[in-house]
């Protein structure tokens, strides 16, 4: 569905124009909520009040003309200056899920599991930010979350698929309930972006199909 929206030209003084429905700052919330964050979660790792995610969520859910939050972890929109806003989906292509991208796992403490795994296993540290580290084996890539709680899975298994919003068309076509539909969840410096969806197996454990996404389309 596209929203039409207009510019106010009131706008305060020293406000930039956003030539999108949703400001960046809402954008992140609403693809932390599609993420299945909590406000709480968002403002931490964010780095700002809870009162600031909770003023950035009933904007978005304001403009955009839904109900609530559920409503709004369904909502299929992708922010304009994404690399996948201008991009066609072809349903006529096959379904097929890649390799393994990554595997999560929990840890109680992110510095000495990420000392661990990189000085005691040897992997190859990829990167740190907050609460999160990424190394690489062999080409699948091991994501470390401090804290994630027992009520969270263990172990993720993350599918490559080459468009993330065809495959997750073609997956809900065979009967695949979603928790989400595909969101925005990192864009790197380079402007690399990694967009993930999230789906329970046959048995309810959880699993995720992934792309990362750049400027120029897959052939």
């Amino acid at each position: 569905m596209r929203y039409r929206f207009r510019m106010d030209h009131r706008r305060s003084v020293g406000r930039p124009p956003h030539p999108d429905i949703l400001t960046p700052g809402e954008w992140r919330v609403v693809d932390a909520v599609r993420h299945g964050m909590s406000n709480a979660q968002i403002a931490r790792r964010r780095g700002v009040s809870l009162d600031a995610v909770k003023f950035h969520l009933a904007n978005a859910v304001g403009k955009l003309g839904l109900r609530d939050r559920r409503a709004l972890r369904e909502w299929e929109g992708i922010r304009r200056d994404s690399h996948l806003h201008s991009r066609e989906q072809d349903m006529e292509q096959p379904l097929e899920l890649g390799s393994i991208g990554q595997i999560s796992r929990s840890v109680s403490d992110i510095g000495a599991a990420e000392r661990w795994y990189r000085d005691v296993l040897g992997l190859k540290h990829l990167y740190t930010f907050g609460k999160l580290a990424f190394f690489d084996c062999g080409g699948v890539r091991l994501f470390l979350e401090e804290g994630a709680g027992a009520a969270q899975p263990q172990s993720v298994v993350y599918f490559r698929v080459p468009d993330i919003r065809t495959a997750h068309a073609q997956l809900r076509e065979k009967g695949v309930e979603f928790e989400s539909p595909p969101h925005l969840i990192h864009r790197h410096a380079d402007g690399m972006e990694e967009w993930m969806a999230f789906f329970p197996d046959n048995e309810g454990r959880l699993l995720s199909i992934m792309s990362q996404v750049t400027g120029i389309a897959p052939s």
